[in-house]
């Protein structure tokens, strides 16, 4: 009987039908972007200073700059050591006293600035940001700013527990009903962020946000590779992340515009809302029906990719049945991804490499400091640097394989992170070159790990098997922070050297992984379980071939 594969040579493999489906998905990737790392904006901590009573009235009397009032009111303004307690205290005076002097006002009421007792802020701060963010909103500064932290962290967790679950169900019922579910409760969790009335409870929203967008990105992602033919797979698969890059440009933009969070959350957020129309636009995984014995559903939707793509069906192809036509339908298990020894195999590796993308993708960013400049040119830099790792990835995939990329990709990584750490300061070009060059290296194994892991997995097992590895990569980002600040206190370039150690492993590892180029996606456990034994036997009957012309006599 013919496969799914074999039908969509003749009704297309990527053609009308699969064209619209791929943009109307990568739209979904581009908006999945404002919540991975929308808190660069959302959580933006501007410089701030204690708030003072009378210090305004004062400045205004006296006819004071900006800077002359920072030097007179604020405790040791400039000085590097001390400037991050000048915005966590304030000079415990009475500014609205009567006769204090314009020119040593300090001096006028207590005689001897060094004797000044200083305080904390108790009538809140002042912030120099014309916008807003949760920051500024629920002063997250001095003994609260770790309230930014469990901010961001709380996506991350949501990222990890939905992961567990909403695999499950793409798997269990299907592609389309968890797409559009995860879509519902995503827009109407970040309406509500924008709405939330407390810091709390904008936190609670947030997490609610986690648990069901990395779900139905990924859900998305597999949608794609199981839509279209084998020629056409990677090309998807890397186009659909580049839609997340180009995400990451009007994110920049759409921030410009709104510095205020409140409305830039809102701006994000309800054009998901167009996505509930996949319920119309949107058929049901072929790949999926056929697993769970609904060859008829399958058949359908396989007749109306025909009828868009104006190609018709050959009478050979007019049924069509699964692997397993007498047994049960499949339901995913989590122990089937660890159950058998190829599948177990694959699932640590990509395990440790979604972790190893997701270490080393935000470590180096936070490690490069992009906040310290311009917020909005920084984060324009960062999202540019990933269009040349595609294109890359794109000429050289389907020409080399997916192994051997990969695993250069990693090595360039960790060479990039040992030349940063190790070059001196006094060649500044040299290590942002050779940070530019991890930037792109990471980013590539961020996109073979997510072009690779549905190729190594069976039908059944595939949005679980995605969802349950790349939940390491969550891990990761709730581990980041602490991995760079803390060990850069012991030496400012710890964190490089290890993250170079991190990536030289992850591109051994990956070498241990079958090559999928070229191959079907696999539908039963048996086809995942066999796809090391295919590339061997591709090798030997090489090895023969070559062997049986050297014997033959010229």
């Amino acid at each position: 009987m013919p496969t799914l594969d074999d039908i969509l040579e003749h009704i297309g493999e990527f053609d009308r039908f699969q064209k619209q489906t791929f943009f109307v998905l990568c739209l979904l990737s581009a908006a999945f972007t404002p919540v991975y790392v929308g808190v660069v904006f959302f959580g933006f901590t501007p410089e701030h200073r204690c708030f003072s009573p009378g210090v305004a009235e004062l400045s205004q009397r006296c006819g004071w700059s900006p800077a002359e009032q920072l030097n007179h009111t604020v405790p040791e303004w400039g000085s590097h050591g001390a400037a991050y307690s000048s915005r966590c205290s304030r000079y415990e005076v009475d500014w609205n006293a009567t006769g204090v002097s314009c020119t040593d006002p300090l001096g006028s009421l207590v005689g001897n600035r060094s004797s000044v007792p200083l305080g904390p802020c108790q009538d809140g701060w002042v912030y120099d940001y014309p916008g807003t963010s949760i920051v500024t909103e629920f002063n997250l500064v001095c003994e609260d700013s770790w309230k930014l932290d469990l901010f961001q962290s709380s996506v991350n967790v949501g990222f990890f527990i939905g992961s567990m679950i909403i695999g499950y169900i793409a798997d269990r019922f299907g592609r389309k009903l968890c797409l559009l579910i995860t879509v519902l409760i995503n827009s109407v969790s970040g309406v509500l962020v924008a709405f939330a009335p407390s810091y709390t409870w904008t936190v609670i929203f947030r997490l609610i946000q986690g648990l069901v967008s990395k779900g139905g990105w990924l859900t998305g992602y597999v949608l794609t590779a199981e839509f279209v033919g084998l020629s056409f797979r990677r090309t998807v698969g890397i186009i659909y992340q580049l839609a997340f890059t180009v995400g990451l440009l009007f994110l920049t933009a759409v921030a410009y515009v709104l510095p205020h969070w409140r409305w830039l959350q809102l701006a994000v957020t309800l054009p998901n809302f167009f996505f509930l129309l996949y319920h119309w636009c949107l058929p049901e995984s072929p790949r999926w029906l056929i697993t769970q014995k609904q060859n008829d559903k399958a058949m359908e939707v396989i007749k109306r990719i025909a009828k868009r793509n104006k190609k018709q069906l050959p009478p050979s192809f007019q049924n069509i049945k699964s692997e397993d036509e007498d047994g049960e339908k499949l339901k995913p298990s989590y122990l089937d991804l660890v159950r058998t020894p190829q599948i177990r195999k694959h699932t640590f590796i990509l395990m440790y490499s979604w972790f190893t993308s997701s270490v080393l993708y935000q470590g180096l960013i936070m490690h490069m400091g992009l906040a310290s400049g311009n917020i909005y040119l920084d984060f324009l830099y960062s999202a540019l640097v990933e269009f040349p790792a595609a294109f890359i990835l794109l000429l050289t995939v389907d020409r080399i394989g997916r192994r051997y990329p990969w695993a250069v990709a990693h090595v360039m990584t960790g060479g990039a992170c040992l030349v940063t750490a190790l070059v001196p300061d006094t060649l500044y070009w040299l290590k942002m070159t050779a940070a530019c060059l991890g930037r792109m290296g990471i980013t590539m194994c961020y996109e073979m790990v997510c072009l690779v892991n549905p190729e190594l997995y069976p039908t059944s097992l595939r949005n679980l098997g995605v969802l349950i590895c790349s939940s390491m990569c969550d891990i990761g980002g709730i581990m980041t922070p602490f991995i760079v600040y803390r060990l850069a206190e012991l030496w400012h370039e710890l964190p490089l050297v290890l993250f170079a150690g991190i990536a030289f492993v992850g591109g051994g590892l990956v070498l241990l992984l079958p090559e999928t180029k070229g191959k079907t996606l696999p539908e039963t456990i048996e086809d995942a379980e066999n796809m090391h034994r295919q590339e061997r036997s591709k090798e030997n009957t090489i090895y023969l071939q070559i062997l049986t012309s050297e014997a033959v006599p010229k």
